[in-house]
Order: C-alpha cells, then sequence, then structure tokens
C-alpha cells in the first residue's frame, strides 16, 4: 500500500471518530436537556406505616437512581413534625394523609400550599378495639360458623357506650392526626352507628370532642399498641401494621377494614409545597416516575412481589416491624381475632385500580368530612369543593410522568387513565351505611347523613345551629 492511500485512510478514520464523537456528545447532550434535573438530591420523609411501601421499593430497586435521583428516606416521629418539616424545607417531600394538605389549605392548625400528583395507597387502615371493649361488643354481632359476621357495624358499641357512660367513665379512641384520614374513617364508622364522634369550633375549639359520644384524641401510630395496653384508651383507628401488632400481642382485635368501610379509598399521598413544585418541574416530575414504577412493581402479577416488599419493609430503616406482622395484611389476607385470618386481596393497593392516580373525588370526599365534623365551620358552595381539590391535586404532573415511562418502555398506554380523564369517579354507594357519594354535589351528600353538619349549619359556643 502507497503512502497516499495511508494517508487517505487516516484522514477518514480521523473524520469518522470526529463524526461520532460529535454525535455522542450530540445525543448526551440533548438527552441532558431533556432530562436535567433542577435538584439531583432529595430528603424524603414518611411515617413507619406499611404504606410507606413505594418509597422504599423505588429506592430499593433503583427506580430513583434510574431517573438521576440521589434519596435519602428519613422517618419521622409523627404527622406535625413531618408536615412542618415539609413546609421548612427541610424535607423535599413526604409520604403523607391524604387528607392532610386539604387542612393546610384551608388553614386549619398550619396554613401551606402543598401539592400532591401521587396517591400511595388505598385502603390500608383498620379500626381496632381493646380485648375487653371486644367481649362486651360480641354478644352483638351476628355469628355464622362460629365466626363474626363481616363488616362489624359500630352500633353493636353503643352498648358498650352506655356502660362507661353509667360508671362515668370517657370512651376514649384514638386517630393520628387531626386532618388526618384516620380521623375522618373513624368518625365514618362511629356515625353510621349512630355514635356521635363530635364536632370542631375552630379556632375556639379544636379538641373535636363538642357533643362527643365517644372521645378521640391524637396518638402516633407506632405508639397506638402500647397505648390501648396502657388503658390509656379503649380503641383506635390506623394504618398497618399497628393492628396487627395488636393481634401478635393479644391485646386487641380489628374489628372491621377500610376496605370493609368505604371501597378504595384514598389513604396516603406524596406531597410537596407548591414552591418546590414550581421550583422544580423535572426533579417533581422524576420522582413521579419512580414512585410509579414502584407501585406497578407492587401490585404486579397478583402481588407475586409482596413478599420481597415485606423483607423490605421490616428492615429498621423502613417499618422495622417482624415480617410475620407485616406479611399479615400485606400478602393478601387479614386477621381479625386471633386465629380469624380471612382473604383481602385489595386490603393495600398501590397501583391497580388506577390507584395511583391523584382524583379530585377523592379530594372532594376529605373536604365534605372536614365539612361534616366542623373543621371547615361555614357553608360552601358545591364548586368550592372542586376548586379546592384542584389547588391540591396535579393530575397533570401525574399524566407528563405516565407518558415519559410509556416513551421509556417502562409501562403501556392501558396502564394509566386515558387523556380526557376528567378526574371525578362515578357516584359510589359502597359505604358501611350504603350512602352514595356523588362528587359533582357535595352538599347534597352531606345532607343525607343524619349526624354530621349540613346546609348552614355551624357549630358556635358549643352547639349546631342553623
Amino acid at each position: 500500500m502507497n503512502l497516499t492511500s495511508l494517508v487517505t485512510i487516516k484522514k477518514l478514520a480521523t473524520a469518522l471518530c470526529t463524526i461520532a464523537a460529535v454525535s455522542s456528545l450530540t445525543f448526551t447532550a440533548n438527552v441532558y436537556a431533556a432530562e436535567k434535573l433542577e435538584k439531583e438530591s432529595l430528603k424524603l420523609g414518611f411515617i413507619k406505616l406499611t404504606d410507606m411501601a413505594p418509597l422504599a421499593v423505588a429506592l430499593e430497586k433503583g427506580y430513583f437512581e434510574d431517573e438521576g435521583l440521589s434519596v435519602q428516606l428519613e422517618a419521622q416521629a409523627n404527622w406535625k413534625v413531618l408536615l412542618d418539616r415539609v413546609i421548612s424545607g427541610e424535607l423535599d417531600g413526604a409520604h403523607m394523609l391524604a387528607t392532610l394538605p386539604f387542612g393546610t389549605a384551608i388553614g386549619y392548625g398550619t396554613k401551606a400550599d402543598i401539592v400532591s400528583a401521587f396517591t400511595l395507597t388505598l385502603n390500608g387502615d383498620a379500626i381496632t378495639v381493646s380485648n375487653d371493649v371486644w367481649k362486651q361488643m360480641k354478644p352483638q354481632i351476628p355469628m355464622k360458623d362460629g365466626k363474626p359476621v363481616h363488616p362489624i357495624k359500630a352500633d353493636t358499641l353503643k352498648p358498650v357506650l352506655e356502660k362507661y357512660k353509667a360508671a362515668g367513665k370517657p370512651f376514649n379512641m384514638a386517630m393520628t392526626f387531626p386532618v388526618g384520614t384516620h380521623n375522618m374513617k373513624l368518625r365514618y364508622w362511629l356515625a353510621a352507628g349512630g355514635i356521635k364522634p363530635g364536632f370542631y369550633a375552630p379556632p375556639e375549639d379544636t379538641s373535636g370532642q363538642i357533643d362527643a359520644e365517644a372521645m378521640l384524641s391524637v396518638t402516633p401510630p407506632p405508639q397506638m399498641p402500647a397505648t390501648m395496653d396502657s388503658g390509656t384508651i379503649v380503641g383506635y383507628c390506623v394504618g398497618e401494621p399497628w393492628n396487627q401488632q395488636a393481634v401478635f400481642k393479644g391485646i386487641g382485635v380489628p374489628v372491621i377494614s377500610d376496605y370493609e368501610l368505604m371501597k378504595n379509598s384514598a389513604e396516603k399521598i406524596f406531597g410537596v409545597t407548591k414552591e418546590f413544585a414550581d421550583k422544580n418541574p423535572n426533579t417533581h416530575k422524576a420522582v413521579i416516575k419512580a414512585l410509579i414504577r414502584a407501585s406497578m412493581w407492587l401490585d404486579a402479577e397478583n402481588n407475586k412481589n409482596r413478599n420481597e416488599g415485606v423483607e423490605m419493609l421490616s428492615q429498621k430503616q423502613y417499618v422495622g416491624a417482624d415480617y410475620e406482622v407485616l406479611a399479615n395484611s400485606m400478602t393478601g389476607s387479614f386477621e381479625y381475632e386471633k386465629g380469624d385470618k380471612r382473604p383481602l386481596a385489595d386490603f393495600n393497593v398501590f397501583f391497580r385500580h388506577n390507584g395511583s392516580y391523584p382524583y379530585y373525588s377523592d379530594a372532594i370526599w376529605s373536604l365534605t368530612q372536614m365539612r361534616r365534623w366542623g373543621q371547615i365551620n361555614e357553608y360552601k358552595p358545591d364548586a368550592w369543593y372542586l376548586e379546592t381539590a384542584k389547588k391540591v391535586y396535579r393530575p397533570d404532573v401525574y399524566m407528563a410522568a405516565a407518558k415519559a415511562l410509556i416513551a421509556d418502555g417502562k409501562a403501556k398506554a392501558g396502564d394509566f387513565p386515558a387523556d380526557n380523564e376528567s378526574g371525578i369517579k362515578p357516584a359510589s354507594a359502597e359505604f358501611i351505611d350504603g350512602v352514595s357519594f356523588d362528587a359533582s354535589k357535595p352538599n347534597d351528600y352531606l345532607a343525607k347523613f343524619a349526624i354530621g353538619l349540613k346546609g348552614k349549619q355551624k357549630v358556635v359556643g358549643g352547639k349546631v345551629v342553623e
């Protein structure tokens, strides 16, 4: 081969290398431009409950890392501490009670703008009573084949309350936060059985015990079994594993799961401040992408991954409860009275039934219950409920994340709601009292309840006035 040929080949090789290098740089630059994160290192908070699972899975399975995120998960002492740290910016976002952002939206206790583009879980709670209360409830409960017929209604509790009243003792039950889902669900169950759970009258009275027959107060989730065992409370509503913990310790009996109380209700959401969402849109979307993948993994193929998920959650840095306790509710069953384990496949729903989509109708239900018990102590027109829901829930961010996953080949279009989704579920009567909820008519819904505020009613001076 002559010198001219060698020079020509060398020039050609150099040119090809240059083209390849430029193409590579251009491709990298385009990807970087499309996915550039405003903030790569995040600290996210959670409470030690099984429904924080999508956060743990997203970290353990590398889904956060796939999105270019370096995430630290940090357990918080209680919901108030968690909320305050998100508002202050010490936490970039957190596992939250689905009703919590609406408390901040109306300024109940704390005024702040929290938004959510992701529902972490549907269902996942139960109401547990002490062994002594259960013993007194049991004679009123229908039996079949030697076992209680479920769902168990709160009217079976009324004779117990009468005994407490006759003895001059308060009937104390616990929930986790005044504007929390556990408070709303416990109140719903009690009122459906004809028991008054009490009213709020902010800002003068935030006890929630005005005209109450059952006294509800706040206890952090991990402390509930011990608090009941000490006799301070006789029952509580909380997420898992703290109902199953009472069964394993032999100190109480879960009487109803929230799936039986009100099917497929939004229980936890992932929340960030509006300021964070506005300043960090790409980062926010990246977090939602990772959480969607985690939720898909948790519900894949009839919960085939749940045992692995339970192993993750049993680690001290997450929930830290025994594997057996966590598995009792996470793997498709639920144990009520000791030895009475029943199938309950949808006790925890993370993705199926469009479980992770932020429906406005879920938000509106939360707001109706806050109005019902006086946390919203003034009449609000129907339009206000949807307007407030839209200030908090961000289905646009959710669908942007979903479409990015579809483009990445990590999900299918059929996995998500259609583009024309209104965010309002059809009217449903799948509640323990059979009362139908139509999110387009919140005031009509409130008017159906025998117990609770309706119309122009408000609480003034410890009394309900028209």
